[in-house]
């Protein structure tokens, strides 16, 4: 059954606001306080997300899709295939920080965290394959890095997030300038 507009809205809003939460606060931030960022009740989210766990399952999936689905987009949209795959990469790092605030909830026995993995290399490797083609393709960028090697690369740049005097941002933006042609 489909959810009303307002629904998908609040729910929407609810994995935004919890987001931008276990980034600030990590996985345990206060119910109340992601309420409060989306606008909505406490009754609103556990209404969409009964459990904790739920809850963090639905913003990685959520991520992992926006970020999918920004790819081709951002080809459509952007100046050049070069700076399409650098704004995908920028979101990718959004996703990623989040991702590294998620880590220790991600790592729990549910069985919903099980094939989390599989699905983000899944749904996110044939997008960075498009941009990386379409930048290769324009002449944009070298020919010797692989997809995989680039969202490998980003990731482990991004796993210092948080850590005092650490920029994975400025380090990412290094690296995507690295590989022009």
């Amino acid at each position: 059954m489909a959810k009303r507009a307002d629904a998908r809205r609040n729910s929407d809003a609810v994995l935004e606001a919890a987001a931008a939460a276990f980034v600030a606060a990590g996985v345990e931030a206060p119910v109340r306080d992601i309420a409060a960022r989306a606008g909505v009740g406490v009754g609103t989210v556990y209404r969409h997300f009964p459990t904790r766990a739920d809850l963090v399952v639905a913003v990685y999936l959520h991520q992992i899709e926006a970020c999918a689905e920004a790819g081709e987009r951002l080809l459509t949209e952007g100046p050049t295939p070069f700076a399409a795959l650098a704004r995908w990469i920028d979101l990718f790092v959004d996703f990623l920080v989040t991702k590294h605030g998620l880590a220790a909830a991600l790592r729990g026995d549910d069985p919903q965290f099980e094939s989390l993995h599989s699905l983000f290399l899944e749904r996110l490797l044939p997008v960075c394959t498009r941009l990386l083609a379409a930048a290769r393709e324009s002449g944009e960028v070298r020919t010797e890095i692989g997809p995989f090697a680039l969202m490998f690369g980003v990731g482990n740049l991004c796993a210092g997030a948080g850590v005092p005097d650490y920029d994975a941002r400025t380090l990412v933006s290094t690296l995507v300038a690295g590989l022009r042609a």
